[in-house]
């Protein structure tokens, strides 16, 4: 009876083959798929029957196995015409036939035979270890001065110091403010300076040295002395690549690194790895932190208190109870320009504003005069999850309390009975920094035969050789590709493009990014149009400043014609009409 039921099964796929060649050879490639599918099921009952010395097997199978071969050439063509590669359908079968008969071609050619391609051309292009991408780096003799410590203990103070006796140095800065802040210093005190982020340029004549936001960091110029600030920041998913490169590539005999005490024994280990050497200073607070033990009620405020919250609109209702108080308030938010931060900045510390709210970007940046540090919460949201701080976070925001001179004691305190955390936050031993992140470098532009989205989503699966160091988080890359696909532009536009700084979580940005897209590639402009400030409500304002940005941006990285004067008018109008609004919202 088994071989009977057998025999049928044969003779109905047997005599089914005519009827499956005539329909593939009049379908267009839209139904191939399905029938793909079709003999891929057939042969696999074939294959069942193998061994039953069934007369015609041979030849009923390799008919098949022929129309399945004929079927996926058409469908690689296709692939190759939609995504501008030439894959070969021999080559992608070559090792994967028992593969390529079980889930088919297509996926045969993206879930193997292109990884095992692409990461053969990145073994090819990319090093084992990241810091041979600078092999002109490593025939220098370099030595690092590591300046690692708590909050607020004059790290970068010393550093800054050295740069000044140099005759050709770099500051290379996290922030745009702190850029700004020592590009403003340095040429008060009579070193010439030039300010470069990626929102301005400001060259000044004679100057040799350079303050800059870290990504901006042209690593085929030479320096005497270079300073790289808060270096924590290279285990940021995000931007830590900026300071990865910065310590593989500086080319320069004395760098200044300084930073978190927790990122000591990685950046050691970077630095004997390249064949450097380095000298250790630790840094120890001279004014001592006090947390209080009794919760923080909103009627309790001082003058001189900055309270800490993690978000805008917490800030702005902070900012807006303690006004209708009467109580002149000082704010700081990540959105707010630069130029604002500081005019908040001098308020607080020229005592016309009474207390400071503000978000972390208090973490980094001007050491101010605050006798106490409140903690509204001790939950943030990083962009994927809401979580706790972490103690580097607590110590860093909690180590802002107390300034020599001013204040003797920093206070730290805390809303809703939460001080047994920030003290627990502030007594533990910060998680030691193991990874540094890396980005891909230019060069994966030279690996063919797959967009340039496929290649970061397959360059982000490779585990690095290196133990020292971690890939980035591409998310951000992905979605502006994603973004900009419909255009089908050359990957050397796309990469261009990726190096533009914007919030592309922020839809209005977003739109604005992709209508200059179009200009550029379609329009074929040799400038984009200015944007538009809409309201002088806050949110609109703020919203401009980053449109502004964004124009300057763009029109510099593609070296198109604008009116640069104008964006700094603007920018600077802009700045006084946002600090004019805060102040008038906050009792001034």
């Amino acid at each position: 009876m088994k071989r009977a039921s057998i025999d049928r099964n044969f003779r109905k796929i047997k005599n089914s083959y005519s009827q499956t060649e005539d329909i593939v050879q009049h379908s267009k490639i839209n139904s191939l798929w399905e029938q793909e599918a079709s003999i891929r099921k057939k042969l696999k009952k074939l294959e069942t029957m193998k061994d039953e010395n069934i007369r015609d097997f041979k030849e009923v199978y390799n008919n098949y196995l022929h129309l399945l071969d004929y079927i996926s050439k058409k469908l690689v063509r296709d692939y190759n015409i939609k995504h501008n590669t030439d894959f070969d359908f021999y080559e992608i079968i070559k090792g994967n036939r028992k593969n390529y008969l079980k889930s088919g071609i297509i996926s045969v050619l993206i879930t193997r035979h292109i990884p095992t391609m692409i990461f053969k051309e990145f073994d090819r292009i990319f090093p084992k270890n990241p810091k041979d991408e600078y092999r002109e780096v490593r025939y220098m003799n370099r030595k690092f001065y590591l300046h690692l410590g708590e909050t607020n203990t004059g790290k970068t103070y010393n550093s800054m110091e050295r740069l000044k006796e140099s005759k050709k140095g770099i500051y290379l800065s996290p922030l745009r403010i702190l850029a700004l802040e020592n590009f403003e210093k340095l040429n008060k005190e009579g070193v010439v300076c030039d300010l470069i982020t990626g929102e301005e340029e400001i060259k000044k004549k004679g100057s040799k040295h350079i303050c800059c936001t870290i990504e901006k960091l042209d690593i085929n110029e030479e320096y005497d002395v270079a300073i790289i600030d808060e270096i924590q920041m290279i285990d940021d998913d995000q931007r830590g690549s900026a300071w990865t490169r910065a310590i593989l590539a500086l080319k320069c005999k004395e760098i200044h690194v300084c930073g978190a005490l927790n990122t000591k024994e990685l950046i050691i280990n970077i630095i004997e790895d390249c064949g450097d050497e380095y000298e250790l200073k630790e840094y120890f607070r001279n004014i001592p932190l006090k947390i209080e033990e009794e919760a923080f009620r909103l009627k309790d405020i001082k003058k001189g208190d900055a309270l800490v919250t993690f978000s805008k609109k917490k800030v702005l209702q902070l900012a807006d109870y303690y006004g209708d108080l009467g109580i002149k308030t000082s704010v700081i938010y990540g959105n707010l320009p630069p130029e604002v931060r500081r005019k908040q900045y001098e308020q607080f510390i020229s005592k016309d504003s009474n207390i400071l709210i503000t978000t972390d970007a208090i973490g980094m940046g001007v050491n101010l005069p605050i006798r106490r540090i409140i903690f509204m919460d001790i939950r943030k949201f990083d962009g994927n999850d809401m979580r706790y701080l972490t103690s580097q976070e607590v110590k860093q925001i909690g180590g802002r309390a107390g300034r020599f001179g001013i204040y003797d004691i920093g206070y730290i305190a805390s809303y809703g009975n939460t001080q047994n955390f920030v003290k627990e936050m502030i007594e533990v031993y910060d998680r030691k920094i193991y990874e540094a992140v890396i980005e891909p470098s230019e060069a994966i532009l030279d690996v063919k035969s797959l967009p340039l989205r496929e290649k970061l989503a397959l360059w982000s699966t490779r585990e690095e050789k290196s133990l020292l160091y971690r890939k980035m988080d591409i998310g951000e890359k992905i979605l502006v590709l994603d973004s900009i696909k419909n255009y089908k532009l050359p990957e050397k536009y796309q990469w261009q493009l990726l190096k533009v700084p914007f919030d592309v979580t922020n839809i209005n940005i977003m739109n604005d990014f992709l209508k200059y897209v179009n200009e550029i590639f379609i329009g074929n402009f040799k400038s984009i149009s200015k944007p538009k400030l809409n309201s002088k409500d806050l949110y609109d304002l703020e919203l401009y400043y980053q449109k502004l940005n964004l124009y300057y941006s763009l029109s510099k990285n593609f070296n198109l014609n604008f009116d640069e004067c104008w964006v700094y008018d603007e920018r600077t109008k802009l700045s006084i009409e946002i600090n004019k609004v805060l102040r008038k919202r906050f009792s001034f």
